[in-house]
């Protein structure tokens, strides 16, 4: 039988809702990062930097371009005969067949795939952050402390605590009470939503809840383990790390990798970030072209000007556009004398010559303000903007438009236009 120190879940079937129409045809994990890369690079990266070499990961919404993206997972090294990575989606059992309904259920479900490897510890993860972190040394701490559930956490403001699953803890890391969500948090310490269990106690409190409709470990399994007295212990993380789930943490993530000294450096060699990489042609850069403080992904052309911001792979910037502070992802195409700022425009779309994206004053948008905001403009993949258009802030764009179909040829600050279908 195959025996495995330790196996990691990784949790990747997110809608990423509050990342708007950049999650509309894809998972949030698969959503482009930092240029080259894509959000599931990191933790699955973090796996094999820290010499874990069976990964399961469970999809579910919109898994086509994730599933792709990872195919047998030659460029992490998860390409094993034993072991390796494995995508699990949602599958048709013989009795109560069902979507995964919360993050408990989704790992209950793939109870067989984690027994098949007899593992003595699974690590769970998610696959929507931007972190570097080393589990073994987790995994040491849980070892000497004799722990059933070690939760990774870290400090946040006092303010912010609500927002999370909160741990109070003794002198000695041990956890004493956890509270998720807490209108009135008695501590700062937040869990990452990175746990290891010790096997044997996950698989008891999994098939103990499994009558719950919608398990979820922060609600369900992480209380019922504090209630059975397990001995559960605060692994504390004190670097970088980001939960991109809104368009403005998202533009911010992308924009501190371009600081002069980094707080999150992309290109350490001891810790790599691993990827697919489907351009391996150069960066044409043009004699009338400028850039500064930006990342440009390989296989562009740049004949404009680029300035504090972060380009994917297989960009086009055309003659005397000027980009500022923006994201442009993957085989995007810009025409000539465009003026783009604050703007996120996802893969594969086509902006027309004389575009202004970002342009006026600044107004709340008028369907969905929690989501558009911070001045930001956001154009969904494969669409096409015509030339001549004016774009204003916190506008968002989705299709394929002509001109004659905008008033004045604007579309005003705080707009939403999506129309079905893309090129």
């Amino acid at each position: 039988m195959i025996k495995k120190e330790i196996i990691a879940m990784l949790l990747a079937g997110g809608q990423g809702s509050r990342l708007g129409v950049l999650t509309t045809h894809m998972a949030k994990p698969a959503v482009p990062f930092g240029g080259k890369y894509r959000i599931i690079d990191f933790p699955l990266s973090n796996c094999i930097n820290s010499g874990i070499d069976t990964v399961g990961v469970l999809t579910q919404y919109q898994p086509l371009k994730l599933n792709s993206h990872i195919g047998i997972g030659t460029p992490w090294d998860l390409d094993r005969y034993i072991g390796g990575v494995s995508v699990l989606p949602p599958f048709e059992k013989n009795v109560n067949s069902e979507w995964y309904t919360g993050t408990a259920n989704a790992i209950l479900q793939n109870i067989e795939y984690m027994e098949s490897y007899n593992p003595d510890y699974v690590l769970i993860l998610s696959g929507d952050h931007i972190y570097k972190m080393d589990y073994e040394v987790m995994l040491d701490f849980h070892k000497e402390n004799d722990a059933a559930v070690t939760i990774a956490a870290m400090p946040v403001p006092i303010e912010e605590a609500k927002r999370f699953g909160i741990v109070i803890t003794d002198d000695n890391r041990r956890i004493v009470d956890f509270e998720e969500k807490p209108e009135n948090p008695r501590s700062n310490l937040a869990s990452m939503g990175i746990y290891i269990f010790t096997w044997k106690i996950l698989r008891e409190a999994l098939l103990a809840l499994a009558d719950q409709s919608s398990l979820d470990f922060g609600k369900h399994v992480i209380p019922y383990c504090h209630e059975k007295q397990q001995r559960m212990f605060a692994y504390e993380y004190n670097s970088y790390w980001k939960d991109v789930g809104t368009l403005n943490s998202y533009w911010e993530a992308n924009m501190e990798l371009i600081d002069i000294i980094p707080e999150f450096n992309l290109y350490e060699e001891y810790w790599r970030i691993f990827t697919k990489s489907e351009i391996v042609t150069p960066q044409f850069i043009g004699a009338d072209s400028s850039i500064e403080k930006s990342i440009i992904g390989e296989g562009s052309q740049i004949n404009g000007k680029v300035y504090n911001s972060v380009l994917g792979c297989g960009v086009t910037v055309g003659k005397d556009t000027v980009i500022r502070d923006s994201i442009i992802m993957n085989g995007t195409v810009i025409g000539e004398n465009c003026e783009i700022e604050k703007g996120i425009i996802a893969e594969d779309a086509v902006i027309g010559d004389r575009v202004k994206i970002g342009y006026g004053e600044d107004a709340e948008n008028i369907t969905n303000p929690d989501i558009y905001n911070h001045g930001i403009t956001t154009i969904a993949e494969r669409s096409e903007i015509p030339s001549g258009l004016t774009i204003g802030k916190n506008s968002v764009l989705s299709g394929v438009f002509t001109i004659d179909e905008f008033k004045d040829e604007t579309v005003p600050s705080g707009k939403t236009v999506i129309k079905e279908g893309g090129r």
